[in-house]
């Protein structure tokens, strides 16, 4: 009985078997390389190209030829081979100095660069340079808005803030007030045209204003509910009234530890009366230009993506009607957010930041 033309025995040493099975159980590298690796250790347990072929779903031929590969070249052998194609047209200097005119220069008659501009000044053609700005993360026409905090305090105030997010107290709630104040009651002056297939919802660029409301909100962040309520206006008296509101929906056992804002209104000094008279009650102030330590404010882009910036509504009554509707959804299945920055973290990425500044 004919077998074939006999094939070279394939024998694995204990290195390469060991970075063979690394190649075949990865996740990250290229399918094809992965299955060539489990080809070859396939053939290294003597299994048939056939056999082997029917395992893996490919052709015997492909298995022979990489059982082949393997054995003139070793591992190296399984990678693909280098294919020809047309040379470079762009030369390491003429890349150089487009990404230095980009980093470093501005146009004559704009505030950045665009990709018509950049290719009209360096000569290289406009796909080109989308690739390379792609390449290097480059995005001229793009900006991204910091405040550094001036507060004499900020270190010693972002400890102890986020050592409320990161151990909390026991026996206590913590809850990030603050309000968001000026929230308009928009409605559109023609009627929408809904979602449809093929095309968005359509709405008028222009809009009528039927007033203005303040949220007022609390944030527990063990639980992640909200503590809301909406009033005309936002001074001291209205601010009164929510702590009342707090200190009455917060278990009499329990601390209470408020995270706000530097606004007026929070140290007017019938809140601090009214919070010194009530010992529970332990207040921690934000850095100054330092909001986003604030939790509240990112559920404030929860409810304003969710249910206020495509709203219409013609009334204040109507607006808030469905802040207070949203506010009662939304705490049935309320999930705390997630904080994994430590204070060292952020104090380290500001530092880079400020290099970045000195630099400039």
């Amino acid at each position: 009985m004919k077998t074939g033309r006999p094939k070279k025995p394939l024998t694995l040493t204990f290195d390469e078997r060991g970075q063979l099975e690394s190649l075949a159980a990865s996740r990250s590298l290229p399918h094809c390389l992965v299955r060539r690796a489990q080809i070859v250790l396939l053939s290294a347990q003597g299994m048939t190209n056939k056999a082997i072929a029917h395992r893996l779903g490919v052709s015997a031929p492909t298995v022979g030829t990489w059982r082949s590969r393997y054995l003139e070249h070793g591992i190296q052998g399984l990678h693909d081979e280098l294919r020809p194609g047309r040379p470079r047209t762009i030369s390491d200097e003429q890349i150089a100095v487009l990404i230095r005119k980009t980093l470093k220069t501005t146009p004559t008659n704009a505030t950045h660069w665009c990709v018509r501009s950049a290719a009209g000044e360096t000569g290289i053609s406009k796909s080109t340079v989308q690739r390379i700005w792609k390449a290097f993360g480059l995005q001229p026409h793009r900006q991204r808005h910091f405040k550094l905090s001036t507060d004499p305090f900020f270190v010693e105030k972002v400890r102890d803030i986020v050592g409320l997010y990161l151990n909390p107290p026991d026996n206590a709630m913590v809850l990030c007030v603050d309000e968001k104040s000026q929230i308009q009651a928009l409605d559109r002056t023609q009627p929408m045209l809904p979602i449809g297939l093929g095309y968005a919802e359509g709405v008028t660029h222009d809009y009528v204003r039927h007033g203005t409301t303040t949220l007022f909100a609390a944030l527990n962040i063990a639980t992640g509910r909200i503590i809301g309520t909406c009033k005309h206006r936002h001074r001291h008296q209205e601010f009164l009234q929510f702590l009342r509101q707090i200190d009455t929906n917060a278990p009499d056992e329990l601390d209470v530890h408020l995270i706000i804002d530097n606004y007026a209104t929070h140290k007017h000094a019938k809140v601090r009366r009214w919070l010194a008279a009530r010992p529970r009650f332990h207040v921690h102030f934000t850095p100054t230009y330092a909001s986003w330590i604030n939790q509240v404010e990112t559920w404030f882009n929860v409810i304003t993506q969710r249910a206020i910036r495509r709203g219409t509504f013609t009334s204040v009554k109507q607006l808030v009607q469905k802040i207070h509707e949203f506010v009662e959804q939304y705490n049935k299945n309320s999930r705390p957010f997630v904080w994994v920055a430590t204070a060292d973290s952020i104090f380290q990425k500001l530092a880079r930041l400020c290099q970045g500044i000195s630099g400039t």
